[in-house]
Order: structure tokens, then sequence, then C-alpha cells
């Protein structure tokens, strides 16, 4: 049943966001509902506003008015959801709602991919994407946390360090 679960798009009344979240929260608590809504999400970013007192850095909302939330979709969990107040609808045509795709899932950022990298510093690697596909480097850096790896290639005769995404680079068989 778990692995049906989908991210839908939960429209709110503006500044409800939180709302929302908690209450269905409290919701899945109550009725053990663990199984079937997982997770509820409000995507956030951090911006650094530049104003006459100087810059500060300010947590705000990336979609205001929408919640996303990862769930199975039935009867049961539409009504949950759809009856939290401040919940105007799901994203998708009247009553059906449209599941997130796994592009959209990656692209907001919502669910972390985990990558095992096969590789430690020092080590040579092959680049199998982006601008330098093909190119070969030894690994200087791996930041897990940020997902990057800090790779050495050999350019025009030059050492050039070069970051890229984790799952950019494989280990050479050697």
């Amino acid at each position: 049943m778990a692995g049906n679960a989908q991210w839908y798009v939960v429209h709110t009344y503006s500044g409800y966001e939180n709302t929302v979240k908690a209450t269905i929260e409290k919701y899945v608590e109550n009725r053990s509902l663990q199984d079937v809504i997982h997770e509820i999400c409000i995507p956030l970013e951090t911006v650094t506003e530049i104003t006459d007192k100087g810059r500060k850095e300010v947590v705000q909302k990336v979609f205001p008015g929408y919640v996303l939330v990862k769930m199975v979709m039935n009867d049961e969990t539409w009504h949950v959801v759809r009856n939290v107040r401040g919940v105007t609808g799901f994203l998708g045509e009247g009553n059906n709602p449209i599941p997130l795709s796994e592009e959209d899932v990656a692209a907001l950022g919502v669910e972390k991919r985990e990558v095992v990298v096969s590789y430690q510093v020092g080590d040579s690697v092959k680049i199998i994407d982006g601008a330098l596909e093909s190119f070969l480097g030894t690994v200087e850096e791996v930041d897990l946390d940020h997902n990057m790896v800090r790779v050495v290639v050999s350019m025009f005769g030059r050492e050039t360090p070069v970051e890229l995404e984790l799952d950019q680079v494989e280990p050479v068989e050697g």
C-alpha cells in the first residue's frame, strides 16, 4: 500500500500554510494514518534582503498558498486533507488531484535523493554528465552535505579544479 504514495499539491488560503500542515499532521497522528499520509511539506527558501539597515537573511515560502503532501490517494485521505480548515482543494481538475511527476519533485528539492558515493579523495574518476563528459580527473574533495565533488581535470596542459554534482562522476576501474 505504501508503495504508491505520491506528492500532491494542496491549495490553501494565503497565510494558512503552517496551520494546514499542523492540522494534517495532527489528523495523521490521531487517526493513525502514517501508512497512507507520509509527509507534509512547505517548500522554503532563504533569500538575502538588502534594506537601508543592511543585509539580512529571510526565510520565505517558495509557493505561498500551497502545501505539498506525500500520500496514498484514496477516498479517506482525500477527505481528510480536503476538509482541513484553510484548504481550498488539490491541484488538478475538479475532484481529481494530479500527482507531481518525479521530475517536479526533484526540481522542487522536496525529496533529497541519496547518492551513494563509491569514490573518495585521491581516486581517479570519469565525468559522465555535463560539459566535461568523458574527461578523467582526480577527486580533490567530496561534500556529501552539498551534493558536490571537486575534481581536478587536466585541460590544455593545466590542472583545473571543477565542481560537479556527486552523481556526475564515476570511479575509473583500474
